[in-house]
């Protein structure tokens, strides 16, 4: 295997003008670069990846935990993130939650794997984390980001939109759409997120009247699957409603999908609302109404903040998400509903 030192004698260079050749990190002349690049083919060198780390006492490479790979919500997520990092020349490592322990402790164990891997900095998605999960991760890595969580403690670390609005704007379309009788898909009880959501829109609700004992909530996973089903067991059960509130958009769909087997026209019978506003809902049929997440945005600014934590960069770091509701299709007056 060819060496620095190899290209450098093919080149005939001194070793620092090849090594600034190769790393791009100092002046070269335009002669000795055309001469090192030559001896790079000529020898098929490869730098080594050990190397430069040890040399610049960094890897090179941003964390990330995500609790799934799958759906358009964490596809957003990873997207965004490995776009950030390889503008910068660095590298993105995916570490998931997938397991057979509680996602609290499968969480834990794949940030800790991204820790013992060394990776500079690392972004969290952490909804199923405690308050104090996330004071201890951040002692054993200063340099770590909190996406979709708010953490009193780690301000500075956390990234995340106002989640309690989130569901008032939620309750407020289906309301002011004229619905009053109601039923809800969440997601996990436990998870931080979900919770805020359906705070802001029982929240809602309860300033026009209307009780969250009155309105039948089934609990689900987030999933495609969680939503067709949790929506068959309102149709089966035979609960009255107008307007379904979905705690994400992938539940959503399973839900329209549910409806469309079943007969049920959304919006003519049922008017459907999801949460996230991810890149699926504008390809339903009908086109889904949702609250809109600036997911990207988040993402992007966790990220940035940790490449200034990291490699020193001057990123504006922004910390305001506003959210929002895209009207689609999904949602209409109760004058359309059939009796």
């Amino acid at each position: 295997m060819a060496t620095l030192k190899d290209v450098a004698v093919l080149a005939g260079v001194g070793m620092s003008t090849a090594s600034r050749a190769i790393s791009g990190a100092g002046p070269v002349s335009a002669e000795a670069m055309k001469k090192v690049q030559a001896a790079i083919e000529q020898l098929n060198f490869r730098p080594s990846s050990i190397g430069r780390s040890l040399s610049a006492k960094s890897l090179g490479m941003i964390g990330i935990f995500t609790p799934s790979f799958f759906g358009a919500y964490y596809g957003t997520i990873l997207k965004q993130t490995d776009f950030e990092l390889r503008a910068m020349r660095r590298h993105v490592v995916v570490a998931t939650g997938c397991g057979d322990g509680t996602p609290r402790d499968e969480a834990l164990e794949a940030v800790k794997f991204l820790i013992g891997r060394d990776c500079d900095g690392i972004v969290v998605l952490g909804h199923d984390l405690y308050d104090e999960d996330l004071i201890a991760l951040q002692k054993m890595n200063p340099k770590i980001a909190f996406l979709n969580r708010r953490s009193a403690q780690l301000p500075e670390a956390s990234f995340c939109p106002d989640h309690f609005h989130g569901g008032e704007l939620a309750a407020r379309t289906l309301l002011q759409a004229g619905h009053r009788e109601l039923a809800v898909i969440s997601g996990p009880a436990a998870t931080s997120d979900n919770t805020e959501r359906l705070d802001g829109f029982f929240a809602e609700l309860r300033r026009s009247g209307i009780e969250r004992s009155t309105v039948r909530l089934i609990e689900s996973d987030f999933s495609r699957e969680g939503g067709f089903g949790a929506t068959q067991q309102l149709i089966s059960e035979g609960t009255k409603f107008t307007g379904l509130f979905c705690a994400n958009d992938e539940m959503a769909v399973g839900a329209l999908s549910c409806f469309h087997r079943a007969g049920v026209d959304v919006p003519g019978q049922v008017s459907v609302i999801g949460y996230d506003d991810d890149y699926s809902a504008e390809y339903t049929s009908p086109g889904l109404t949702s609250v809109h997440i600036p997911m990207e945005q988040l993402t992007q600014n966790a990220v940035r903040w940790l490449l200034n934590l990291c490699y020193g960069t001057q990123h504006e770091i922004v910390r305001d998400f506003p959210v929002t509701v895209t009207m689609r299709g999904s949602v209409a007056a109760p004058s359309r509903i059939a009796a």
